[in-house]
């Protein structure tokens, strides 16, 4: 018997010794590989400094290869010198002076993810999908999204005058138009609208995820459950998403205590997490209907995959936008820093939110809403050089858009709503008839 043992134990030391062997040998492999290119690299470097024309700033170099290094990992990641990083700061605060757009790179174009509700750019009539092509006159070609934040936030009543690519919903060819929005105090007010529609039926327009939504929502909620709701409709469109926490507590106030809401993986273990819901005011029974747009993004994602998931709540609308994408923040000793994305969100079935968008269960087309154009995933380089291509052409005919009028909220006129409000009385009538 301890002879078994005993080989048995050489056998797994073997084994283990080998695999171990063979990891290190890789290790090795991949770590000559880098410094072959970090000589590379230097000697490149040693060239630029010694035969440019002008002598450069070392700290310049620097600078302008980890920028080059973070844009060719993806359209998240960017380099962000100090300056930026304190740009990036400020974005997270519930008011500054902008546009009130939410941005992003996509097909390798300045993206609108979408506009928010009530901000200048939203009356002006900017649309989720539109692509920047130009910023004050300035051409956006190979732009990072933090460099574009920079230019269009300002002092407020200064004036931005964008060149916008709108893509044509039906496959035909899109158009170039000009656009000049006053610059203003963004002020964020996390819920717009609360109100009993029709036969008992509450609606909550849930515009951003910041600090005071969950107990802005738990108000919300208590206010209409006091006027008699027993079926909710929750509005989502154009919601770019906000705090990853407070879209989980979202989810809370709808599904059981534990249940997992959303999950981060990386190739890192430690990038791998699971958030969960926890105790709360709970509305688990009541029959409900959540509306998604293309402007739904990041956090709306997650609320909205959750409870589709969950069956918690029905789905309309149409596709979302598809960002899922974990960003880090992770500071360098000059103050500057690296925005890298370390992992991707899943939904609780295991659905990658990243690029592919969260799909209603019911496909509702907008009526009349500032909701917008479907993206072209398939955009390559050449395709985006041919964009700045015809804006050249076309540089003496771009059209002058004119700010979009907006009619006070009248659900009556607005299909999506009307869509949820039927949804919701066939399943009230379902459950009436239930033995």
């Amino acid at each position: 018997m301890r002879k078994k043992i005993l080989i048995v134990s050489v056998i797994a030391v073997l084994v283990f010794g080998f695999n171990y062997f063979v990891y290190s040998q890789n290790e090795r492999k991949k770590r000559n590989e880098l410094y072959k290119q970090l000589e590379l690299f230097s000697d490149g470097l040693s060239l630029v400094e010694a035969e440019f024309v002008d002598a450069p700033k070392s700290r310049d170099l620097i600078y302008g290869a980890l920028k080059g290094m973070l844009s060719s990992l993806d359209p998240y990641s960017e380099f962000l010198d100090p300056e930026s990083r304190k740009e990036l700061e400020v974005g997270t605060e519930g008011e500054f002076g902008g546009l009130g757009i939410e941005i992003t790179i996509k097909d390798e174009l300045l993206t609108v993810i979408t506009p928010i509700e009530d901000t200048p750019a939203w009356k002006a009539g900017l649309k989720s999908g539109d692509r920047i092509v130009k910023i004050n006159a300035e051409l956006t070609r190979n732009i990072t999204a933090s460099e574009a934040v920079k230019k269009l936030r300002g002092k407020p009543g200064t004036e931005v005058a964008l060149t916008i690519l709108r893509e044509d919903k039906s496959g035909g060819q899109g158009r170039f138009f000009e656009v000049k929005i006053t610059r203003d105090i963004i002020k964020v007010k996390d819920i717009k609208n609360t109100s009993i529609l029709e036969d008992n039926i509450g609606y909550i327009r849930l515009v951003e995820f910041r600090k005071n939504t969950p107990a802005d929502l738990d108000t919300a909620l208590a206010q209409l459950k006091k006027s008699g709701m027993d079926g909710l409709i929750l509005d989502l469109r154009n919601n770019p998403g906000g705090l990853l926490d407070v879209a989980v507590k979202t989810v809370d106030r709808f599904i059981p205590t534990g249940k997992v809401v959303v999950s981060t993986k990386g190739r890192l273990a430690s990038q791998d997490m699971e958030y969960k819901s926890a105790n709360g005011a709970k509305y688990l029974d009541i029959p409900m209907v959540l509306i998604v747009n293309e402007g739904s993004a990041s956090g709306s994602e997650i609320v909205a995959g959750a409870l589709q998931d969950y069956k918690r709540a029905v789905l309309i609308g149409t596709k979302t936008f598809g960002k899922g994408a974990v960003q880090s923040v992770l500071p360098l000793s000059d103050g500057s820093a690296l925005k890298l994305t370390t992992s991707k969100w899943f939904t609780p079935g295991g659905r990658l939110i990243h690029t592919q968008g969260i799909i209603p269960d019911i496909v509702v087309e907008a009526g009349r809403s500032p909701s917008g154009d479907k993206l072209d995933s398939s955009a390559g380089p050449a395709e985006v050089e041919k964009v700045f291509e015809n804006l050249k052409e076309k540089a003496q005919g771009v059209e002058k858009e004119q700010p979009v009028s907006f009619e006070e909220f009248d659900y009556k006129k607005d299909n999506q709503i009307v869509r949820a409000i039927d949804i919701i009385k066939g399943i009230k009538v379902y459950k009436a008839i239930q033995p």
